[in-house]
């Protein structure tokens, strides 16, 4: 396979040269041109792999880390049973996407009100107000892409790991509650309150 035009370097050897010149650059001079993918890392899973979390009764598992992307994105595979989803808030710092794969689910984009069935794609750009919420009797499978990363870090710090993909969902108590409208801000989340 073919590196960039122009280089003559297959993409292997290009991959290779771009690690190595951004490692000898000083800091700023010029990485920022360089390709991302340099610091990315192979992902590959299996169904029943990937660090998985609970969040205000949804679960998610990592696909994707910013550690494993060099801080391009962070991807994650979200359940969400009936009734569940978070609280209305918005991101500063990232945009948010979801591909519905199963069920449907009802998002609140600004004052725009989506459903959300199999098949279907959103992306919410960054500073927009936004909730979901499964209205359904059945549970709600979707992925989450956070571009650039730092979601997974957030979901590290606030929500519970469990012990595997298969462990179901902890439902959300006060304390969790509590704990999101603390380390939300750190890391560029506004919890809004409740629509009415």
């Amino acid at each position: 396979m073919a590196g960039p035009r122009g280089t003559g370097l297959p993409i292997f050897g290009w991959r290779m040269a771009a690690r190595g010149l951004r490692r000898a650059l000083p800091f700023g001079a010029g990485r920022s041109l360089l390709p991302r993918m340099a610091d990315s890392l192979f992902i590959h899973h299996i169904r029943g792999e990937g660090k998985t979390y609970s969040a205000m009764g949804d679960k998610y598992v990592m696909l994707a880390t910013g550690e494993q992307t060099g801080g391009a994105y962070c991807l994650a595979e979200a359940t969400v049973p009936p009734g569940g989803g978070p609280p209305p808030h918005y991101h500063t710092r990232e945009e948010e996407m979801f591909y519905v794969l199963e069920g449907e689910i009802t998002f609140t984009v600004e004052e725009r009100i989506v459903i959300g069935r199999a098949g279907s794609f959103v992306q919410i750009p960054r500073g927009t107000p936004h909730a979901f919420k499964n209205q359904s009797a059945a549970p709600v499978r979707m992925l989450i892409q956070c571009v650039p990363a730092g979601f997974d870090q957030f979901m590290a710090e606030f929500a519970t790991e469990l012990s595997s993909p298969d462990s179901p969902p902890l439902p959300p108590a006060p304390a969790e509650i509590e704990k999101l409208i603390a380390i939300a801000p750190h890391y560029g989340i506004v919890m809004l309150p409740p629509a009415h």
